[in-house]
C-alpha cells in the first residue's frame, strides 16, 4: 500500500512540476507579445515610460491615428504586399519548373547543376550583397519594387527548387507516362498531373515565399531610396531609429503588420492541414 501512495505521489509531483514549467515558458513567449499589444495602445511615446504592467498606464488609439493620418504607413503596406506576392508567384513558378526538369528529365551536367544550386545555398545571401547591388544599379533595379522582387525570387530558387524535386521524386512516373499516352504534352503532365499531386509542397513554398519578405529590413535599406518605396520595416525602423523614440507608435504598425498573419491562418488552417496531411503517390 505504501509503495502505491509512494508512486501515486511521485506521479502528481512530476505532473505539477511539467505543469509549472509549461506555464512559466508560456509566459515567457507569451508576455512580451502581450507587452507589445499594450504598447500599442498605452498613452505616450517612450518606451521607457510604459509601466511594466501591459494595460496599466491606460488606452488609447491614437497611435494608429498617428500612422493611418500621419505617415506613408497604408503606401508602406501597400509595398509590401506587392513584393511579397510578387515574390511567392515568381518563386512558386520558377521553383517548380525547374524541380519538375530536374525530377522528369535526364540531361547532360544535371548533377553538376544540382550541386551548384546546393553550394549556392550554403552562402548567406550577405556575400554577395555587393554583386547584387552592382546588377541592380546596371539594369535601373534599384529603388524599384521590382528590383527587390527580383532579389528575393533569385535567392528563393536554389534551396526551393532542391526542396520540390525531391518531393516529385516520390510521385510515380506512371502517371506521366499514362498521360503522354493520351497525348498530353510536357507542360500539360507539369500542370495537370504534377501540380496537383504536389500541391501540399506547393502551398508550403507559396507560403514561406510570401512570409519572407514581409519584414526583411537588409535588403530594402540596401535597394529602395525615395520615401514613396518603402517597405513596412524601413518605415517602422524610422520610428525607433537615433532621431526618434516613438515605441507606442511603433508598436501599433507592429501589431497591424501581424493581423494579415493571423486572418489568413484563421481561415486557411483547415486547408493547410488537409493539404499536408495528404499523401501523395508513390512508386
Amino acid at each position: 500500500m505504501s509503495q502505491i501512495r509512494y508512486t501515486s505521489f511521485a506521479e502528481r509531483l512530476n505532473r505539477s512540476i511539467t505543469y509549472v514549467m509549461f506555464l512559466a515558458l508560456s509566459a515567457i513567449v507569451v508576455y512580451p507579445l502581450v507587452y507589445v499589444v499594450a504598447g500599442a495602445f498605452s498613452p505616450g511615446n517612450s518606451i521607457a515610460a510604459l509601466n511594466i504592467v501591459p494595460f496599466k498606464d491606460g488606452f488609447t488609439v491614437e497611435h494608429f491615428r498617428t500612422l493611418f493620418m500621419e505617415t506613408n504607413y497604408g503606401r508602406w503596406f501597400l509595398n509590401t504586399l506587392v513584393i511579397s506576392l510578387e515574390t511567392s508567384v515568381l518563386t512558386v513558378l520558377v521553383s517548380s519548373l525547374s524541380a519538375y526538369v530536374f525530377s522528369r528529365f535526364n540531361f547532360r551536367f544535371k548533377k553538376s547543376f544540382l550541386m551548384s544550386l546546393l553550394i549556392l545555398q550554403i552562402f548567406p545571401s550577405f556575400v554577395g550583397m555587393i554583386a547584387i547591388y552592382v546588377i541592380l544599379l546596371r539594369i535601373g533595379g534599384l529603388d524599384t519594387l521590382w528590383g527587390l522582387t527580383l532579389v528575393y525570387t533569385a535567392g528563393n530558387i536554389p534551396y526551393n527548387t532542391w526542396l520540390v524535386k525531391n518531393y516529385m521524386d516520390t510521385v510515380s512516373k506512371n502517371l506521366d507516362e499514362a498521360a503522354r499516352m493520351d497525348g498530353a504534352s510536357h507542360f500539360r503532365v507539369f500542370w495537370q498531373i504534377i501540380m496537383p499531386v504536389a500541391r501540399p509542397i506547393i502551398i508550403f513554398l507559396a507560403i514561406t515565399s510570401f512570409t519572407a519578405p514581409w519584414m526583411d529590413f537588409i535588403f530594402p535599406k540596401m535597394v529602395l531610396r525615395s520615401p514613396e518605396n518603402q517597405t513596412l520595416a524601413l518605415g517602422l525602423f524610422s520610428f525607433v531609429s537615433d532621431k526618434k523614440n516613438e515605441f507606442t507608435v511603433f508598436a501599433a504598425g507592429a501589431l497591424i503588420v501581424a493581423v494579415p498573419f493571423v486572418v489568413f491562418f484563421l481561415f486557411t488552417q483547415k486547408t493547410l492541414v488537409t493539404s499536408f496531411g495528404g499523401a501523395a503517390v508513390k512508386e
